[in-house]
């Protein structure tokens, strides 16, 4: 399983209209049969993202297919409009979710 993290620098003025593209995000990625959710930092370092998507994949596959076609309610100019509220390229993380196999040894 794996984790796909996307990382948004937004103005505090745009932060709403980069909250509803986020969570078209969520509704696509669910929309796909994928479990998706909008991050609201409380709290964040110099640096850190003022917004972040995340979703749950079992294959790396499922990330090019969600970047790809976003699901049928995203327009083709979607990431256009949301790339004019961001302040910077967002950062994508992959991650791994560490499942422990059975029979194995408890650190």
């Amino acid at each position: 399983m794996y984790l796909a993290r996307f990382s948004y620098d937004v103005r505090p003025a745009d932060r709403q209209r980069a909250m509803d593209f986020i969570r078209r995000e969520v509704a696509a990625a669910q929309g796909a049969g994928l479990k998706g959710r909008l991050l609201v930092p409380l709290t964040r370092g110099q640096g850190g993202a003022a917004l972040q998507f995340e979703v749950e994949l079992k294959s790396l596959d499922q990330l090019e297919t969600l970047r790809q076609h976003g699901g049928e309610t995203r327009p083709q100019d979607w990431m256009h409009a949301f790339a004019q509220v961001l302040t910077a390229p967002p950062m994508v993380e992959l991650l791994r979710i560490d499942a422990p196999q059975p029979g194995g040894s408890a650190i």
